[in-house]
């Protein structure tokens, strides 16, 4: 584990470096996840192995600080993560975005565009949340209620549900990160994320689960020409649920 200074927040950013000689792939988690929790499975492959892998938690997830007063909104979050970027002077940078995690790639690959060769998002928020979403469900909630007893609520109904491995990785998250990040989320960008999305010139792919399809986002990906992948026998979480082939997709996309 390695830290990163964010000096305009006094806080540190924490990550996994594993060293490879080919290109960079950046890994930004989403919504209760962390990379340190999320991805070791998938860079361990074959298939990456050359390749230099970066796991963050985001700060207020994971092993990242929690600073009380940060905003957690996604463009400030890709903000750090630029200066963090032009710190360790990646290039020709694969950024890898799964589901909230998406947008922050999303703003991240504009910011430092000269730097990425690839953006890969698996199931990202593309327009403002709604009803049925985790995040829609926690911004309903006040933050001093969320804080003071939503928290604790979703960590339990997660529980309870069998959602056991986001349970566990949520309850690393500071709950003001939770409520903030997921009230963007329901506000969505200034500028939507879909149409900075599209705007991007650079190769950029989307990966689903076949579990999570049918699906509005994969129709209208496809119809406006966005390049598609489908991982067969997974859902939503599919680093959890088949790093193998999460690993494989992603080399199969950067080597295109």
């Amino acid at each position: 584990m390695k830290e990163y200074f964010i000096d305009d927040q006094n806080a540190y950013m924490r990550y996994q470096d594993f060293p490879g000689e080919s290109s960079p792939i950046l890994f930004i988690h989403g919504l209760g996840c962390a990379g340190s929790f999320d991805y070791g499975e998938v860079v361990s492959q074959e298939c990456l192995k050359n390749h230099r892998c970066i796991l963050i938690d985001l700060l207020g997830a994971g092993y990242s600080d929690k600073p009380e007063d940060f905003d957690y909104r996604v463009s400030s979050h890709a903000a750090y993560l630029k200066s963090f970027v032009e710190s360790l002077e990646l290039t020709n940078l694969t950024i890898f975005g799964h589901s909230l995690g998406g947008p922050i790639a999303i703003e991240l690959a504009k910011l430092c565009l000269d730097r990425v060769e690839h953006l890969i998002l698996s199931e990202p928020n593309l327009d403002a949340s709604v009803s049925g979403s985790s995040s829609f469900e926690i911004a309903a909630f006040s933050e001093k209620e969320f804080v003071d007893y939503g928290f604790r609520k979703v960590l339990t109904e997660s529980q309870t549900s069998g959602n056991t491995m986001w349970a566990a990785t949520l309850s690393n998250w500071s709950p003001y990160a939770v409520h903030r990040l997921s009230v963007n989320a329901v506000q969505g960008g200034e500028v939507s994320w879909r149409k900075l999305l599209y705007d991007l010139k650079i190769p950029k792919t989307v990966i689903f689960g076949r579990k999570s399809l049918p699906d509005d986002d994969y129709e209208s990906l496809d119809r406006d020409g966005i390049p598609l992948k489908v991982i067969e026998n997974v859902g939503h979480s599919m680093a959890w649920e088949n790093p193998v082939e999460v690993a494989q997709v992603t080399s199969d996309i950067i080597k295109k």
